[in-house]
C-alpha cells in the first residue's frame, strides 16, 4: 500500500472541522413506522466488566420499551431545488397562530462555543443557526426525507448552472432586512463570501476552494477579495459565482450556516461570544457561554419562504448551560425546560421510556462515533498498530455503554450504512464477514509485538460527560489486554473537540463523533482523511489522524471530478476508497448512532430535520 506523507507536507488550508451531536443506530427501513424500541443487554460472552460509571443497567437484562415513531435516515444524494409520536398537539398544515409565544427552554451540559456562524461547526449551534441565518440557499426547513431538498432562500430562485457548470448567477430577493434594519444587498453577500477565508472559517479550505480567486484568500485570508469569483451587479440585484471547475455539491455548501449572509460591516475576526446581525426569524439578545443564550423574534423579520425560513412560534428560546445531564432530565420530567441537547445517562433511559414513553422520540442519524489514531507519532505512526487497535476493539461492547442494539450499532467502515457510497465491508471481524461479528484480540496482541511498540504508553482523549468516558475506559481496557499502558484523559466537551484536532497537543487517539454536513461521501472520506483537512498547530483541523495518502487523495480527486457526470459511478469509487481506508486504519470506526430527543409534556410541533435536526423555532409552548 502506498506510503503515508508526513502531514508537514500538507498547506496550512482552513478546512472543515465537525458537527459535534449529542448521542448517539443502525439504519432502519425507509419510511416511517411506528415501533416499539427494546433496550436490552446484549454483553458480548467474552466481555471484560470495567468501570462502566453510572452505566450498571446496561450489564443486567433489563428491558426499556419506547413507543415512538421513528423515521427512516436517507434522502436525496444529489441537491435538488425545488413527527415523531407525542401527546402533544402537532401542526398539520399552514402556520397556526393560537400556538405562538411563549418561551422555549432548552438546556445543556456546557456551551457551544462561538456564536460566530461563519467559524463554529457544532450541531449545538446550527440548530440554531437555521433559525437565525440565512444563505443564498436553505435546505427546506420541514420534517422528514425532504429536509436534505436544497431551495432558494435569500435568492428568489436557484439559476442553472452556465459556462459548463461553473458559473452561477443568483437573483437577490429585495426587501429583506437584517434584525439591526439594514437592507440585505449585493454587497453583503459579497463581503460575506470573503468573510469566510478573512475569518479562516472552517470550511474555507473544503467547501469553498473551489471559488476563483480561493486560493489567493487561502494564502493570505486578510486582504481576500474573490476577485473574480463572486462578482455583485447592483443594477441586476444579482451576485454572480464562478467556479474554476463544476461542483455537483456546491448548493449543498451553499445551504450550511458557513455560507450564511452576514451584513459587510460584520468584524473579519471571529465575533465570538458578540452576535451578528441575522435575517432569520429570530436574533442573538445576549450569549454568556458560561451560563445562558437568549434569542428572541427578530423585529424585522417577515416570511419569504416557508420552505426556507418559516415563521417561528416562540416568542423566546433560552438556552441554558452549566446543569448536569441528571439535573436537565429532572427539570424535563418536570416540565422546568423544554428539552435537554445532552444524551439522557444510560440509568435514566428506563424510567424515560415508561413513564415518559411519549415525549421520547428516537431519531436514526447518518453518523459515526469513532477513534481517530495519529499516524504521526507512537504508537500508531506505525500501521500494525493501527490495525490492531481496529482488530481489538469489540464493537457490541461499545454498542452497550450507548443504550444497546436499538440505539447504536457496531460499524466497520467510515461511510455509515444507508449514505450514498456505503458498501458492507469488514476487514476487521472474526470470524470473517461483510459486517461486523466480533473481535480477534490474539492477532490484535501479535501485531503489537510485531510492530515493537509493546509496552508504549497511550492516552486516549475524551469528552467529561458519562457516556464518553464509559467510552474511554472501554478503549482503556482493550489497549491494555493487547500490550500498551493506556491511560484516560477526559477534558470539557467545551475544548475536547478543538484540543483533539491541533496537533501540537500530541494526542495520540481520541474518541469524537462526525455528523453529516450533507449527504454526499465526500463529507465524510475526503473531510476527515484528505489531504488538504490536516492544518498542523490549528484548532480547526478535522484531519486528527494528520492523515495523508497522496495516492488515495488523487483517487478522492478522481471521484468528485466524477460526480460531475454520475453520483452513481463516483459511489462506487467512494466505495472503494473507504475500503483502502480502512486497510490503511488511520481510524477505528466504532458505532453508528440513534439520537434520543426527550421533551416536555404539552412541547408540541415536534419536527426532525435531517439536517438540522429537531426545529426548535417550530415548537409550541401555547
Amino acid at each position: 500500500m502506498p506510503a503515508v506523507a508526513q502531514c508537514s507536507d500538507v498547506g496550512n488550508d482552513s478546512v472543515p472541522m465537525h458537527r459535534a451531536s449529542s448521542i448517539s443506530v443502525a439504519h432502519i427501513p425507509r419510511a416511517c413506522q411506528v415501533h416499539v424500541v427494546t433496550i436490552e443487554s446484549l454483553r458480548p460472552a467474552d466481555w471484560t466488566p470495567m468501570k462502566l460509571h453510572r452505566l450498571a443497567a446496561m450489564s443486567m437484562a433489563a428491558t426499556l420499551a419506547l413507543g415512538l415513531t421513528a423515521c427512516s435516515s436517507g434522502g436525496s444524494t444529489t441537491p435538488t431545488d425545488s413527527a415523531s409520536a407525542s401527546t402533544a398537539p402537532t401542526a398539520t398544515a399552514g402556520y397556526q397562530a393560537e400556538h405562538a409565544g411563549g418561551t422555549v427552554t432548552l438546556l445543556a451540559k456546557g456551551a457551544g462555543g462561538t456564536l460566530d456562524p461563519k467559524v463554529n461547526y457544532t450541531l449545538q449551534y446550527w440548530q440554531l443557526f437555521q433559525a437565525t441565518y440565512d444563505g443564498l440557499t436553505g435546505f427546506k426547513k420541514v420534517n422528514g426525507e425532504d429536509s436534505f431538498t436544497v431551495v432558494p432562500d435569500l435568492a428568489e430562485s436557484i439559476p442553472e448552472a452556465t459556462n459548463g457548470g461553473k458559473t452561477y448567477v443568483f437573483p437577490l430577493r429585495k426587501g429583506i432586512k437584517f434584525s439591526d434594519g439594514t437592507d440585505v444587498t449585493v454587497d453583503d453577500v459579497v463581503a460575506s463570501f470573503q468573510r469566510i477565508f478573512k475569518v479562516s472559517s472552517p470550511t474555507a479550505g473544503g467547501f469553498y476552494a473551489g471559488i476563483v480567486g480561493a486560493d489567493l484568500c487561502l494564502t493570505t485570508p486578510a486582504t481576500c477579495t474573490l476577485d473574480g469569483g463572486v462578482v455583485a451587479d447592483k443594477t441586476a440585484n444579482t451576485v454572480t459565482i464562478n467556479l474554476i471547475a463544476p461542483d455537483p455539491e456546491f448548493l449543498y455548501k451553499l445551504s450550511v450556516p458557513h455560507a450564511a449572509i452576514n451584513p459587510k460591516s460584520a468584524p473579519v475576526t471571529d465575533a465570538g461570544n458578540a452576535p451578528i446581525p441575522t435575517t432569520g426569524p429570530y436574533m442573538f439578545k445576549s450569549y454568556d457561554p458560561n451560563t445562558s443564550l437568549v434569542m428572541v423574534r427578530n423585529p424585522n423579520f417577515t416570511e419569504w419562504s416557508t420552505d426556507a425560513q418559516p415563521k417561528g412560534y416562540p416568542d423566546e428560546i433560552d438556552y441554558k448551560f452549566g446543569l448536569t445531564v441528571e439535573a436537565s432530565v429532572t427539570a424535563v420530567e418536570n416540565g422546568q425546560a423544554n428539552w435537554l441537547y445532552d444524551p439522557p445517562p444510560a440509568d435514566r433511559l428506563a424510567e424515560i421510556g415508561t413513564k415518559y414513553a411519549p415525549q421520547v422520540h428516537v431519531e436514526p442519524l447518518t453518523a459515526y462515533w469513532y477513534a481517530p489514531m495519529n499516524v504521526n507519532i507512537p504508537p500508531f505512526n506505525n500501521l500494525q498498530a493501527r490495525q490492531a487497535v481496529n482488530w481489538a476493539v469489540d464493537r457490541n461492547s461499545i454498542v452497550q455503554l450507548l443504550g444497546g442494539p436499538k440505539l447504536a450499532a457496531p460499524v466497520c467502515t467510515l461511510l455509515p450504512p444507508g449514505f450514498p457510497g456505503h458498501v458492507d465491508d469488514c476487514q476487521y471481524t472474526n470470524p470473517a464477514g461483510t459486517t461486523w461479528q466480533g473481535p480477534d484480540l490474539a492477532k490484535a496482541k501479535q501485531l503489537v509485538l510485531d510492530s515493537g511498540t509493546a509496552g508504549q504508553s497511550v492516552a486516549i482523549v475524551v469528552t467529561d460527560d458519562e457516556v464518553n468516558k464509559a467510552v474511554g475506559e472501554y478503549m482503556q481496557s482493550v489497549l491494555n489486554s493487547i500490550g500498551y499502558k493506556a491511560t484516560v484523559k477526559a477534558i470539557s466537551n467545551n475544548i475536547q473537540f478543538t484540543y483533539i484536532q491541533n496537533s501540537n497537543n500530541k494526542v495520540q487517539i481520541s474518541v469524537t463523533q462526525w455528523y453529516q454536513d450533507y449527504p454526499a461521501a465526500s463529507d465524510f472520506l475526503n473531510v476527515l482523511l484528505g489531504c488538504a483537512s490536516f492544518t498542523p498547530g490549528s484548532d480547526s483541523s478535522i484531519n486528527m489522524s494528520g492523515y495523508c495518502d497522496k495516492t488515495i487523495q488523487a483517487q478522492m480527486d478522481d471521484a468528485l471530478t466524477t460526480e460531475q457526470t454520475s453520483m452513481d459511478d463516483a459511489n462506487v469509487k467512494w466505495a472503494a476508497i473507504d475500503k483502502a481506508l480502512m486497510t490503511a486504519s488511520p481510524q477505528a470506526p466504532l458505532i453508528t448512532p440513534q439520537l434520543v430527543n426527550f421533551l416536555s409534556a404539552g412541547t408540541g410541533n415536534y419536527q426532525f430535520s435531517k439536517q438540522f435536526y429537531m426545529l426548535v423555532d417550530q415548537l409550541w409552548v401555547k
